[in-house]
């Protein structure tokens, strides 16, 4: 079935979001979750790329029916702002029982993967659903409230070496409260990079090597947790 849209039980109700699932059938569930610009064409074309790899795709749209356009940062970072955290809560823990559930998505454990303030919320979510079992950010940090402890997912990072979100140093001490939390991770930088550095469709901070290279190490971490 080609990737569509769906509306997936959370909060009492419904919310949107984008589905993608591999030629061959069922794959282990993983959602995505965007970065402030809400659930644009480069988040579901991160969908479809897992889905060609062979798993079932879930992306969130945390802002419910908003996008914000790449030129429009002063927005987006409103948008980002005005975000429910709590109700996004209820989102992304939705999306993980709609793939538990699903049988459009195989087995009982999901992956998270997320971006910049989706990377983020993917560990949030973490501390939210033992389900979860691989945890991937995108130079994301999670709340200095973020219960770590609460994760029962491996962490796989990925970070720019100039950035001022999520900087080598805000970095740093996310790991040490990672092991402090027991929480078992492995972070990787990326020399020369910066912020979004995955994000083709912002060519100012694309890099095509250190994208290809963190989505191999990806790929090959939620194979190894999740199977394929």
């Amino acid at each position: 079935m080609p990737a569509r849209m769906i509306e997936f039980a959370s909060n009492g109700t419904t919310t949107p979001g984008y589905l993608s699932i591999p030629a061959a059938g069922p794959g282990p569930g993983v959602v995505v979750i965007q970065e402030w610009w809400g659930l644009v064409d480069h988040i579901k074309s991160v969908a479809d790329r897992l889905a060609a790899e062979g798993f079932t795709a879930l992306a969130p749209d945390l802002y419910h029916g908003r996008a914000v356009g790449l030129d429009e940062p002063d927005e987006a970072g409103k948008a980002a702002m005005a975000l429910d955290v709590a109700r996004a809560g209820r989102d992304m823990t939705g999306a993980v029982d709609h793939l538990v559930a699903s049988a459009e998505a195989r087995g009982a454990a999901v992956g998270a993967i997320g971006f910049c303030m989706g990377g983020g919320l993917a560990v949030r979510l973490a501390t939210l659903r033992e389900s979860v079992a691989a945890c991937v950010d995108f130079y994301g940090i999670p709340d200095a409230a973020a219960e770590l402890s609460r994760i029962r997912a491996r962490v796989l990072g990925h970070f720019a070496d100039h950035d001022d979100y999520a900087s080598p140093a805000a970095a740093q001490l996310f790991g040490q409260r990672l092991q402090a939390a027991g929480v078992a991770h492995e972070f990787h930088t990326y020399p020369q990079t910066q912020h979004a550095f995955f994000n083709d469709d912002r060519p100012s901070v694309y890099s095509a090597a250190a994208a290809q290279l963190s989505w191999e190490r990806t790929l090959a971490f939620l194979r190894e947790v999740l199977g394929r």
